[in-house]
C-alpha cells in the first residue's frame, strides 16, 4: 500500500499518567513563547521559531493566538535600518497566565519526576543491585535527589 498509512493508537508506557499530551505540549509551547518574548520582545517570528524549535507557521499560529486572547500585544517601533519592526509585549493578563502555566508545568514535572524515580527503583530491583552497571545508575539517581 504505497502512499497510505495507518495511525496506531497511543499506548501508555506506565511512566506518565494518562493526560492530554496535546494540551501539555500546547501549554509548554505557550510558556516558552511567553518567556522568550518577555526577555526579548523584539524577536522576529523567524527568530522565535528557531528558538522554540518549531516551524515558522506554527510560531505564527501561537503568537496570533496569544495576541487574540489578550496575553500579548503587538507594538511597532522604528528599527535602525529605517524599517518598522514589531515588539511583542506581555499584557497584565499575559503575565498572570505565564505564572499560572509555570505553576502547572512545575507540578506536572515534579509528578513526572516522582513517577520516573519510582520506576527506576523498581527496574533496579528487578535487575538486582549486584549487576555490573546497576550501581552506576543508582549513583546517578541519588545525585539527582
Amino acid at each position: 500500500m504505497v502512499g497510505t498509512y495507518r495511525v496506531l493508537p497511543a499506548i501508555p508506557c506506565g511512566s506518565l499518567p494518562e493526560m492530554n499530551i496535546d494540551l501539555m505540549m500546547s501549554e509548554e509551547l505557550e510558556l516558552k513563547t511567553l518567556k522568550l518574548l518577555e526577555k526579548n520582545p523584539h524577536l522576529t517570528q523567524r527568530q522565535l521559531a528557531s528558538a522554540l524549535g518549531v516551524s515558522l507557521g506554527k510560531t505564527h499560529y501561537v503568537v496570533k493566538a496569544l495576541v487574540n486572547i489578550g496575553w500579548l500585544k503587538l507594538g511597532n517601533f522604528q528599527r535602525s535600518d529605517n524599517k518598522l519592526g514589531y515588539a511583542y509585549l506581555l499584557t497584565p493578563s499575559g503575565v498572570q497566565e505565564k505564572a499560572a502555566i509555570t505553576r502547572r508545568f512545575l507540578l506536572r514535572k515534579q509528578d513526572e519526576y516522582k513517577r520516573l524515580r519510582s520506576e527506576i527503583e523498581l527496574l533496579q530491583l528487578e535487575l538486582g543491585e549486584d549487576m555490573e552497571g546497576a550501581s552506576g545508575i543508582s549513583e546517578s539517581v541519588s545525585r539527582l535527589n
